[in-house]
Parts: structure tokens; C-alpha cells; sequence
């Protein structure tokens, strides 16, 4: 109780009457199936929605797959490309190296050639004369 309740006259101190609720207008039973029917609408619905949000996280991981798989490519690619253009500098130099003047001459003189000289020269004319 509280402090104030000891101090009151005893017909306010006095409890109110409890009030019974009342009871409610008697409603017509709904149907056992339409509940059941609901309930199974119910889960569908979840059931309907797990299924789309696992297809949509089949198709992400799908996605991300492809990316995956291509990305690996592109890298075999770029290394593949890296190689070869190391391959043809690496045959560039050679060829250089190859036509170059000092080694073409040393090749010659090897053969038995020897350079003409350019009094000892002359030209032949190819034209037709008709």
C-alpha cells in the first residue's frame, strides 16, 4: 500500500469494484479450411521467395565464376603475348647480327671471294634492242 492510502477515510480507501469486461458478440466460427488455406498461402509465399533468392545467389555466383574463369584467360593471354614479343626481339637481334657487313664478308672471304675493286668493274645493259 501506498503511504497516501493509509491516510484516507476508509470508503476511499476502499478498493474499486472490478469491472467484469464484458463479452463479446458471439461471431460466426470461421471455417477451419480457410485458415489452413491461408496458412499454406502462407508458406508458399516463403517458400516461393527462399527459391527466387536462392536462384538470384546461384545466378551471382555464376556471374562471378565466368569473371573469374575469363580474368584467368586474359592473364594467360597478356603472359603468352609477353613471351612471343620476347621471342621476336630475341630473333630481331639475331637477324641483325646476322646481315650484318663484318660477318657477311668474313662469310665471303671464308668461300674463297674476294672484293672487286673498282677499276675492274663495269656494267652490262639489259635493255632490249629491237
Amino acid at each position: 500500500m501506498a503511504a497516501v492510502d493509509w491516510f484516507a477515510h476508509a470508503e476511499v480507501a476502499e478498493p474499486a469494484p472490478v469491472r467484469r469486461p464484458r463479452k463479446p458478440a458471439a461471431r460466426p466460427a470461421r471455417p477451419v479450411r480457410s485458415r489452413r488455406r491461408h496458412a499454406r498461402r502462407h508458406v508458399r509465399a516463403h517458400i516461393l521467395g527462399m527459391s527466387l533468392f536462392a536462384t538470384l545467389l546461384a545466378g551471382v555466383v555464376a556471374v562471378n565464376v565466368a569473371v573469374l574463369r575469363a580474368h584467368v584467360a586474359v592473364t594467360k593471354l597478356d603472359q603468352q603475348r609477353a613471351q612471343l614479343q620476347a621471342q621476336n626481339q630475341a630473333l630481331a637481334s639475331e637477324l641483325s647480327a646476322a646481315s650484318s657487313v663484318p660477318r657477311v664478308e668474313a662469310a665471303a672471304r671464308r668461300l674463297g671471294m674476294v672484293q672487286a675493286t673498282a677499276t675492274g668493274t663495269s656494267y652490262l645493259d639489259l635493255t632490249p634492242h629491237g
